[in-house]
């Protein structure tokens, strides 16, 4: 492991309210005429890939757009539940686009760029326009306003949302603007294909290789320049909130081949999912943020208190977020707020069969909004029945079918007790690095969305995903990647027979064949639960420097193997599942190693990233500007090998501090 250079980021001149503005005035631009010669492809249908790829054949690029899934409406931004933040002050309750922008820098703790995190701000009230033009059924108030929550690390309501399914309806209309492309023949759709590499010639991104995941056959595609939206790399944990298909292999490959990975040990750890009930899981579900608006987060005063929840009296609770943290209370940011979690369950607090969950209550929620709707509709002497009954009709309304959700998975009703919750892996803020224009180390090599490390530092403020992936796709790659593409008007139509895609694909179906022909004796999904285990004791929401070593040569040990011991049914042309997941595996085994070292080089603390040595007197993550304010991009040179670049992080426009949410 070596330092080397420092990263120039591209970041426009001028002060911070500008620079966008005066990018967008003087960035190279690319003729209409011209744009139909050119090629784009778009790795990823999720938000990111989906508004990119509908935006980008509209202004008349010729768009190759890939999934694994069998539809883009089944990318997993679909999963996403609470909403979808903008600077539009609809509440009239102070929000503005610099409160937006200094609101994500400080949940970030201090770890992000300054420019990229101010442009999402700017454009976050477009988005809003743009799904509601688009037919997205947001919610709204009675004078038809479109209506605002409460998300963590904030206090303002500044969260857009449609029920608990706002992740779906974004997607829906996204996935409408993408269909219409395909359907006038400007975006070429492939759905169940996986992008194994990336192809580069001459020291541009040309091209990708990709597997028919149907007949398992390998195919060269080339264009002008690669969009990589393919979301992020949380279930290398194993158990996380993703849906299982999610991985890091077409990240991972395009690291390979010279794109720097950016922060890759900022994993966020979300503090509302329902708990661990056993071994035999194989994912975790995610309780929506958006729960944290008006439920009340507790758990017994008395240790190893076995009482089921509805029996401890108010007095014998410890709400101990709204204790901690009086100004924010239960709104804190998800780093905070899980590590609360954790702290009160490892000191014995924890309730449920496993002692490893705190409560969700909503009974106060309940009671205040049934209080409202009698007031409402001047109904005297309102018996204590009634009142609940109009209010589990107003919570309903609003997070209905998350905790219809809930009571299928866990067969407790929510109305009537409280849910338990405990933190599980959500998402990952680190990511392929990128300059202000998105683009990868590699010219031509793009990526937007989850997939890059750019705008939520240390910690994700709740419903920033949805804002980044529609901002990249909708508002940003459409003008930076102009000034890419002006200067490839006159190569030309890229041939597939070039020698790099015969060498790169022979590498593919080389390793391909090992992994089918070692025939080992234990699974992909063995060796995926291993690594996910370490990972979790010894890299998850805390980590030491003993635990960290011990973490990269178990991982390098499990790697071996895998390599030696993997056992991979059916064979190499034809519909294989098993093959699919080796591959993921393979990958996750080194991104392992790498989160690792990345959270082994840095001595401190910050947002998702808490290094027990490093931590106040109370508890909270204690950063070291002096020493570690810079983004850490690694450079893979072989197996087990990388070298660090920094990108130094200077704010200009903000006042350094503590954070303190109390």
């Amino acid at each position: 492991m070596a330092t080397s250079s420092h990263l120039d980021a591209k970041i426009p001149d001028g002060p911070l309210d500008t620079k966008w503005t005066k990018f967008r005035s003087s960035v190279p631009l690319v003729n209409p005429s011209n744009k139909r010669r050119i090629e784009v492809i778009v790795v990823g249908t999720g938000l990111a890939g989906a508004s990119a790829a509908a935006s980008l054949a509209e202004l008349g690029y010729q768009v190759k757009a890939f999934c694994f899934q069998d539809s883009p409406r089944r990318a997993h931004s679909i999963a996403a539940q609470g909403g979808i933040n903008a600077a539009k002050n609809y509440q009239n309750d102070g929000d503005s686009i610099y409160r937006l922008f200094y609101d994500t820098i400080k949940g970030g703790d201090y770890r992000s760029r300054e420019a990229n995190v101010y442009r999402l701000s700017e454009v976050s009230g477009s988005i809003i326009d743009q799904c509601v033009a688009q037919g997205v059924p947001f919610a709204r108030e009675y004078g038809g306003l479109l209506s605002n929550r409460s998300f963590g690390g904030v206090q303002v309501q500044r969260t857009f949302y449609a029920a608990g399914q706002t992740g779906q309806q974004l997607l829906l209309g996204a996935y409408s603007a993408l269909q219409r492309q395909v359907g006038i023949g400007a975006v070429k759709m492939y759905t169940r294909h996986e992008m194994l590499d990336v192809v580069n010639i001459d020291g541009k991104c040309r091209g990708i290789i990709v597997r028919n995941l149907v007949t398992g056959e390998l195919e060269r595609h080339s264009a002008h320049a690669v969009l990589l939206c393919t979301g992020g790399y949380g279930n290398v944990f194993y158990l996380s909130t993703n849906a299982m298909g999610c991985n890091v292999t077409a990240a991972w490959r395009a690291h390979k081949r010279g794109a720097y990975f950016g922060n890759p040990c900022f994993t966020q750890i979300h503090p509302t999912c329902i708990p661990v009930s056993g071994d035999h899981q194989s994912k975790l579900t995610l309780m929506s943020e958006s729960l944290r608006n008006d439920g009340r987060i507790w758990v017994p005063k008395k240790k190893d208190d076995n009482r089921p929840g509805n029996d401890i009296p108010e007095e014998e609770r410890d709400y101990y977020l709204e204790r901690r943290y009086p100004a924010f209370g239960n709104l804190v940011p998800r780093d905070i707020a899980s590590r609360a979690a954790k702290e009160r369950c490892d000191a014995g607090y924890g309730v449920g069969p496993s002692k490893m969950a705190v409560y969700l209550d909503y009974a106060a929620a309940i009671e205040r909004y049934g209080r409202g709707e009698v007031n409402k509709n001047n109904i005297e002497n309102a018996t204590p029945e009634l009142i609940q009954q109009l209010g589990k009709a107003v919570v309903k309304e609003k997070y209905g079918n998350l905790f219809d959700m809930y009571k299928q998975i866990t067969g407790e009703d929510p109305y009537e007790v409280p849910m338990r919750i405990y933190p599980a892996v959500h998402y990952t803020m680190g990511g392929l690095w990128v300059d202000y224009n998105l683009m990868t180390t590699v010219p031509g090599l793009y990526a937007l969305g989850e997939a890059n490390f750019s705008d939520h530092g240390a910690n994700r403020l709740g419903a920033s995903a949805l804002m980044q992936g529609l901002a990249d796709g909708y508002f940003v790659i459409p003008y930076t990647i102009g000034a890419y593409l002006a200067g490839e008007i006159r190569t030309g139509a890229i041939s597939t027979e070039h020698e790099e895609f015969a060498k790169v694909e022979a590498e593919v179906q080389g390793k391909i064949k090992k992994l089918l022909t070692i025939q080992g004796k234990t699974s992909p999904e063995t060796f995926h639960r291993k690594l996910g285990k370490i990972m979790w004791d010894k890299c998850g929401m805390a980590r030491n420097e003993q635990g960290l070593k011990e973490a990269i040569a178990e991982i390098q040990a499990l790697r071996k193997e895998f390599w030696k011991d993997v056992k991979v049914m059916g064979e190499e042309n034809t519909f294989n599942p098993e093959l699919d997941k080796a591959n993921r595996v393979a990958d996750f085994l080194e991104l392992g190693e790498l989160m690792c070292h990345d959270a082994l080089d840095r001595n401190e603390s910050c947002g998702g990233h808490f290094r027990e040595e490093y931590q106040t007197e109370e508890g909270e993550a204690l950063r070291d500007d002096e020493n570690f304010m810079y983004v850490s991009a690694w450079e893979f040179k072989d197996e087990s090998n990388w070298e660090l670049h920094k990108e130094e992080l200077v704010y200009d426009n903000i006042k350094i501090a503590q954070r303190s949410y109390k």
